[in-house]
């Protein structure tokens, strides 16, 4: 992490970390190669060269125990908020400083320091940039197909245009789906923002809207009341864990990781 300066903005790097989640109870303790998925979160996140601190945002005695056991700075929030950004919001007020918080997803083990750095960047060089996140080009069929992976459509200027489960662009002339990736490029959406201090507290002040109850992405009411997020594709990839299913791929995984590093 870099030691700020009166130059450089204060930059809080923010993971919500909620227990009772509705797919895979207790999931920031869900084990992932003798370690918690947290730390492994937490351990990814202490890479970031742009990250000032790092705050975990717990809701339960027992993750914020696990968290401080591995020496992160961890908070209390509520259980009743409605989503990771209305978390992060509680944890930003209470750091005046902060001037970009980044909400770095808790059930993204294998999210990279640099992927965080990506996401921030286009803030720190262009000030009429309030919102970033990240998309990565989807290669197989199984993503494709997933509505447990958001899709993401974006303009020339890499501004979205449009979250959903479903395939965005629908490709007309593709017989079937391995024919939709020759003929176009599709991007997953990677949960991943960096938000200006101001723009994150009027994002978290609106009511949810439609498109975002109905497809279940918050994003969708950035959009809907229109904030324009910039989209940074990546050549990196993660995996998020939301169900038990989701859990055994991510062990697989790391056994691998673990394997070529040997």
């Amino acid at each position: 992490m870099i030691v700020s300066d009166k130059k450089s903005p204060y930059i809080l790097g923010v993971i919500p970390a909620r227990f009772a989640s509705t797919r895979l109870m207790g999931k920031p303790l869900a084990n992932i190669g003798g370690k918690p998925m947290i730390q492994h979160t937490y351990g990814s996140a202490l890479k970031s060269k742009l990250l000032n601190k790092i705050i975990i945002a717990v809701d339960d005695d027992k993750v914020a125990d696990v968290c401080k056991s591995f020496g992160a700075a961890v908070m209390m929030t509520p259980r009743d908020v409605q989503t990771g950004s209305d978390r992060i919001a509680i944890v930003a007020k209470e750091f005046p400083r902060a001037d970009i918080i980044v909400n770095i997803q808790g059930d993204e083990p294998f999210i990279k320091g640099i992927m965080i750095d990506q996401a921030i960047e286009p803030l720190l060089f262009d000030e009429s940039i309030n919102v970033s996140t990240l998309a990565k080009k989807i290669i197989s069929v199984d993503e494709l197909t997933s509505p447990s992976i958001p899709k993401v459509v974006f303009d020339y200027e890499n501004f979205a245009l449009y979250f959903s489960r479903s395939t965005i662009p629908y490709v007309r002339d593709a017989k079937d789906e391995s024919e939709v990736l020759e003929m176009a490029d599709i991007y997953k959406h990677i949960g991943l923002y960096a938000f200006r201090r101001e723009s994150l507290f009027r994002f978290t002040s609106l009511e949810q809207t439609d498109l975002e109850r109905w497809e279940k992405l918050e994003q969708l009411r950035m959009l809907e009341h229109g904030f324009k997020i910039k989209v940074v594709v990546t050549e990196f990839d993660t995996f998020s864990v939301d169900t038990p299913d989701d859990l055994k791929i991510a062990r697989r995984l790391y056994s691998k990781l673990k394997k070529k590093k040997l």
